[in-house]
């Protein structure tokens, strides 16, 4: 592969999934309007939240551990995006597979967790501690939905994945219960009711969002447009099919994206330990049911 396409991709990706990530965000806000009658932010609106808060003056830093925390919130989802295959742009996807991914994944919560923890702010303590109890929560049952996935299809490589699925069938048909487990735990990734836990607006004002401000709370908004991209992105390689062009491949994100949104609007939010009893229950006995139908299978 040539240096050219190497640095296309290394700014190209992240840029598109940033794009992206910032229209489906727009989307699930649209639907969750909708269900409720509302008219809904403007087409745009998202983009100049973004652009507001990064061109403010005045911003709140409480230390360099604070600023590192925001290097690596946006850096673990920056470096995941070029381990991602999409149409047209794979290159780097042979040099890190599935558990790179899952590594990179990880590094925005430590961040956020590290950023938060040096403002000494007890709702932001409070909702950054909520946050990796929710993520040690929903990463159980998503790592046996990965494991159960990757020894069904033999590798790791998620293009050896979406090559596999597109010679036989989507990994939604071949293990439909791993895929309902995936789906279950990308829902409590995305952070949305019932699983909203350490946002909580009315109970600990947004949590680790409260001590944020400018840059540092734009950077949270571009956080969320490549969290979701990721996530949709990552679901779709495994049970999707992946995608032979992006006019196939972008539905499919937002589909995987709207069902989440939908669930949110009839749901409250539950209790710290009513998130850890359910997703430990339920997509968890769900995701071990699937790896065993997959291991009898051989």
């Amino acid at each position: 592969m040539s240096g050219q396409h190497i640095f296309l991709e290394l700014i190209l990706m992240p840029l598109l999934a940033f794009m992206i990530g910032l229209f489906l965000v727009l989307m699930m806000r649209k639907v969750r309007a909708r269900i409720e009658r509302r008219v809904g932010p403007p087409f745009l609106q998202p983009l100049w939240d973004i652009i507001k808060l990064y061109v403010k003056k005045m911003q709140i830093s409480h230390g360099v551990i604070h600023d590192l925390g925001i290097i690596m919130l946006l850096g673990g989802y920056i470096t995941a995006e070029v381990f991602l295959p999409v149409p047209g742009m794979s290159g780097f996807t042979s040099q890190g597979d599935i558990i790179t991914l899952i590594y990179l994944m990880m590094v925005p919560s430590l961040g956020l967790a590290l950023g938060v923890g040096q403002c000494a702010n007890p709702n932001g303590s409070i909702g950054i501690s909520r946050a990796l109890t929710a993520m040690l929560a929903y990463d159980i049952p998503f790592i046996v939905v990965i494991a159960g996935a990757c020894l069904y299809y033999g590798t790791t490589d998620l293009t050896e994945i979406i090559a596999l699925q597109k010679s036989q069938q989507w990994g939604l048909l071949s293990m439909p219960i791993l895929a309902l487990a995936g789906l279950i735990a990308i829902h409590a990734m995305l952070g949305k009711e019932p699983f909203e836990i350490y946002v909580a607006p009315a109970e600990i004002a947004t949590g680790p969002m409260v001590e944020m401000s400018g840059k540092y709370l734009g950077s949270l908004f571009v956080m969320q447009c490549l969290q979701i991209y990721t996530i949709t992105v990552l679901y779709t390689s495994l049970f999707l099919g992946g995608g032979y062009t992006w006019f196939d491949f972008i539905p499919k994100l937002f589909l995987v994206a709207l069902l989440p949104v939908m669930i949110t609007v009839i749901f409250p939010r539950y209790k710290t330990d009513d998130v850890l009893r359910w997703l430990w229950k339920w997509p968890t006995g769900l995701a071990l049911l699937g790896l065993a139908i997959v291991v009898l299978q051989g």
